[in-house]
């Protein structure tokens, strides 16, 4: 119960539970849209969908100076590669979070003259620029544990040749797709926070590929792969732990 507490009084923690909710809402409105008889329970989880974006929005207002200040903490990475993804990714929720505000702005009736789709399209687009900046820092962190894997694996291997005291050379390994596929899962194994954060940006990237016309789906996968990311968050949120620095 401490431990439950203590989460929803983030404003993240409120925020995963308020995402989890809304594309739960969203994949139930896909599974029952075509089942005859259910129309008032579509309209209240489409009621409930829309309420939960709304809150979730509300809950987001501050989140542009935490991503300005996350900017300028990445921008402090020792390693080249992460601390260019992790910037760049960063000044694109800088720049959503403004579109996001705008947007907040317009349903609450504090501005006008705002034209929507414009604005959820910008919105949209920094969005997905920023989970592609994140997926190729995690594609560089899966490459850093290959690499660091298959150079323990010829120590190892040099090593045991030279207790056998063998003079033949030493075999070449041949590299195959089952090799690679071992060698991926051994380098991923012991690192929890990497693949709940490749699961979280994959999941992501379904909502705004469909958005911006890249790849179209249905409102069903959306959902699923929502309420998966948001499921990875919650944990995350709960067990800092497992958050990837």
């Amino acid at each position: 119960m401490e431990r439950f507490v203590r989460f929803t009084n983030q404003s993240q923690g409120r925020d995963r539970l308020f995402r989890a909710t809304q594309y739960t809402c969203m994949l139930l409105r896909y599974l029952l849209e075509n089942k005859t008889g259910k129309e008032r329970v579509l309209r209240k989880l489409k009621n409930l969908e829309s309420n939960m974006s709304s809150g979730r929005k509300l809950l987001r207002l501050g989140n542009m100076v935490h991503a300005v200040e996350a900017a300028k903490r990445t921008l402090q990475h020792p390693s080249p590669v992460p601390r260019f993804c992790l910037t760049i990714s960063n000044v694109n929720r800088v720049l959503y979070f403004i579109c996001d505000t705008v947007l907040w702005a317009r349903s609450a009736g504090l501005v006008s003259g705002i034209n929507k789709e414009k604005w959820i399209h910008w919105a949209t687009r920094y969005y997905f620029y920023s989970l592609l900046m994140n997926l190729a820092r995690d594609l560089y962190e899966i490459l850093q544990r290959i690499e660091q894997n298959n150079t323990q694996g010829k120590k190892t291997r040099e090593e045991l040749y030279n207790c056998n005291d063998q003079e033949q050379e030493l075999p070449s390994t041949v590299i195959t797709f089952e090799s690679s596929l071992s060698l991926l899962y051994y380098s991923l194994k012991n690192q929890p926070s990497l693949c709940l954060d490749i699961v979280k940006n994959l999941c992501d990237l379904f909502g705004p590929l469909d958005k911006l016309e890249i790849y179209k789906t249905n409102q069903g996968l959306i959902g699923l792969c929502g309420l998966l990311s948001s499921l990875v968050g919650i944990l995350t949120v709960s067990i800092p732990r497992l958050q990837l620095k």
